[in-house]
């Protein structure tokens, strides 16, 4: 487990019976304190040693900053069994679409597995994202933690279903129909053509050549997070199901 009580600072807590209860709580604060501390430089420098150990397979790496983000949820959800694989999925909504903004990373290997362009919402923005919603029929994307779920055939041939974890902000995903899908309009080509990528009625869609690859890899309970500065927290403020 990332999250530890250690054992001296237990003792610490226990051993203030005698003391009078200002005090006692003033001391329990500060090991609290303490303790959370310990635990955020802890955590922080497994995330550093892990992005600094991660293969890049040739990929351009994502930024330091979302990563963290991305990797403090991943160990919190498989933590609380809401995920089950060693697999994260980034998209980083700070980032023009025109570029490739989508990590399919296995933390069990430390090994960039995909890095490919992603489309968002078509009311979320034109090359940037920049609006954002939970609502059905907003046609926006939605930010935040998911659990992948199962596949299936739809109208875009092969589609993930996603499950939202954080309520009020994706937890209608599912209901909404977001899910993961292939579309033509996610390519290169669409982009010399457009000025732009594609985008999508609210669904992370990616290029019909990597669809079934990635979908099989990712899907039955992994990670992903889709991230944007406009929505950064520490994970303690988050409100994670």
């Amino acid at each position: 487990m990332i999250y530890k009580i250690y054992p001296l600072f237990v003792f610490l807590l226990l051993s203030f019976g005698k003391d009078s209860k200002n005090t006692t709580d003033l001391k329990k604060n500060a090991i609290v304190k303490s303790i959370a501390k310990v635990e955020k430089v802890t955590v922080d420098s497994k995330i550093e040693s892990v992005y600094n150990a991660l293969n890049s397979n040739n990929f351009k790496m994502p930024e330091f900053k979302t990563f963290t983000e991305a990797l403090k949820g991943f160990y919190l959800l498989k933590e609380k069994g809401v995920i089950k694989k060693n697999i994260l999925t980034l998209i980083d909504f700070s980032l023009s679409s025109n570029t490739k903004r989508l990590w399919v990373i296995d933390l069990t290997t430390n090994t960039i597995l995909f890095n490919s362009l992603v489309a968002h919402g078509r009311n979320t923005g034109e090359e940037f994202a920049t609006a954002f919603s939970n609502l059905n029929s907003s046609f926006k994307s939605s930010l935040g933690f998911y659990a992948t779920g199962e596949i299936y055939q739809g109208k875009h041939g092969a589609s993930l279903r996603l499950d939202g974890l954080e309520n009020g902000v994706n937890d209608n995903a599912r209901q909404r129909g977001v899910v993961m899908h292939g579309a033509d309009y996610v390519s290169e080509s669409f982009i010399r053509d457009h000025k732009r990528l594609g985008r999508s009625q609210g669904c992370p869609a990616v290029p019909v050549e990597l669809t079934d690859e990635i979908i099989e890899t990712i899907k039955d309970k992994s990670c992903l997070y889709i991230y944007h500065p406009s929505r950064s927290f520490t994970m303690e403020e988050r409100l994670i199901s």
